[in-house]
């Protein structure tokens, strides 16, 4: 596949996972403002608007407990993990799409690759998305470490991206040339996308840059039909059930014109919420505890039982 299509199947795909012009982070970021994670569906809407806005290091920040968080941050500097990205579909290959795309020649290089390849092939595009989506939904029905939330989920997403695939002018050498020029100025715009690169600016800061480069290929995406911000500003959370420390949260988004319904778990924490599957994949990507580096949080599984408190 070539390198700048990479990035139009990751943002698509990683919505869980992503306007304006890129720009670089600035040398010293305003303070995080505190975000409301009080109650289960005010913990998903705060995450919904982090990515809406681009900003992944606050998503980062807000997806798990501090004492967590700054476990992923030494694992990252160590190079053991580079989540949250890892939750997006092939995250391993994002070094590498953003170094082709920041190249000094990457225009001229990805644009000819793209008329070799690419150009005027609407019809085997079109069935290659297919095959995609259908390998997909057997991959995300049978392997991968996914919860049934997750397969769940996934699956209805998958289903929609490829619907949108099978229609967008992927084909198209006028789009492609825009999508281009705008991708490489952005990952130029990102800083350093080697794997030692990141290691070295921190997980905080390379989530900045690379949150800013997800805003430009949003925008790219939007001009192939897929507006990731429109599916963003269109979450309803609700909540389902509250048992103590856990809840079932219903959360109902349209992307592409496609309506995705699904539930996700959630548990409280120190009286904040999180979503399980983010706190289960995020303690995998940090290991195994050896300094306490913050007082540990109450265990919600040994919290007393409540009795369930359902929505309203």
């Amino acid at each position: 596949m070539p390198p700048f299509l990479r990035p139009l199947l990751v943002l698509a795909a990683g919505i869980a996972v992503s306007l304006a012009a890129c720009r670089p982070v600035p040398p010293e970021p305003a303070a995080p403002t505190q975000s409301n994670l009080s109650r289960p569906p005010l913990a998903v809407q705060a995450l919904s608007a982090h990515m809406r806005s681009g900003d992944f290091a606050a998503f980062a920040r807000d997806a798990v407990p501090a004492s967590l968080h700054n476990r992923l941050q030494a694992a990252w500097r160590a190079g053991k993990t580079r989540w949250p990205l890892d939750e997006l579909p092939f995250s391993e290959h994002l070094p590498e799409v953003l170094g082709a795309l920041s190249a000094p020649d990457a225009e001229t290089r990805l644009g000819a690759g793209f008329d070799r390849h690419f150009a005027g092939s609407g019809r085997e595009i079109r069935a290659a998305a297919a095959t995609m989506g259908l390998f997909g939904v057997q991959y995300l029905s049978h392997q991968g470490d996914f919860s049934e939330h997750e397969r769940e989920h996934y699956t209805q997403l998958l289903a929609a991206v490829t619907r949108w695939a099978s229609q967008a002018p992927l084909a198209d050498r006028e789009h492609a040339t825009v999508a281009i020029a705008r991708l490489a100025a952005a990952a130029r715009a990102a800083g350093p996308a080697t794997p030692e690169g990141i290691a070295s600016a921190g997980m905080d800061v390379s989530l900045q840059r690379l949150g800013a480069f997800s805003t430009e290929a949003k925008a790219v995406l939007a001009g192939y039909g897929l507006d990731l911000d429109a599916a963003f500003d269109s979450v309803d959370a609700s909540l389902q059930i509250q048992q103590g420390d856990r809840a079932t949260v219903r959360l109902r988004y349209t992307l592409a014109g496609t309506l995705i319904d699904t539930v996700v778990p959630l548990e409280r924490i120190d009286g904040r919420w999180y979503l399980s599957d983010y706190l289960r994949h995020a303690r995998a990507a940090a290991g195994p505890v050896s300094v306490p580096d913050a007082p540990p949080a109450q265990d919600p599984e040994s919290a007393a039982p409540a009795g369930p408190v359902a929505a309203p």
